[in-house]
């Protein structure tokens, strides 16, 4: 069996990022938003993984592990937010989120 491509892991990565980045600009739904983050957070770290791997060096494995920290810290607070924006507005829907204002 062979090496998969560099270059096939990148095509892979931006097409992630293009579905993550459809989903956030067409769900309105909050939970949906923050899983379409989430991919494109996963699809730059397959970048940087596919990178690496092609120039022979660790520096793509490094900033993964700094974008997986920083897909963990960004589920624990989104989701915290998801649920005191459920408890104010009894939606989800990110366009009910203009009545909060002052």
């Amino acid at each position: 069996m062979g090496t998969i491509p560099a270059e096939h892991a990148l095509m892979l990565a931006a097409l992630l990022f293009v579905l993550g980045a459809v989903g956030v600009l067409v769900r309105r739904d909050i939970i949906f938003i923050l899983m379409s983050i989430e991919i494109m957070l996963n699809a730059a770290g397959l970048a940087f993984i596919a990178s690496g791997y092609k120039w022979g060096q660790a520096d793509g494995q490094v900033m993964f592990m700094f974008i997986l920290t920083m897909a963990g810290a960004e589920v624990a607070v989104g989701l915290a937010l998801a649920l005191q924006f459920y408890r104010k507005q009894k939606t989800l829907d990110a366009d009910s989120a203009n009545k909060m204002r002052g």
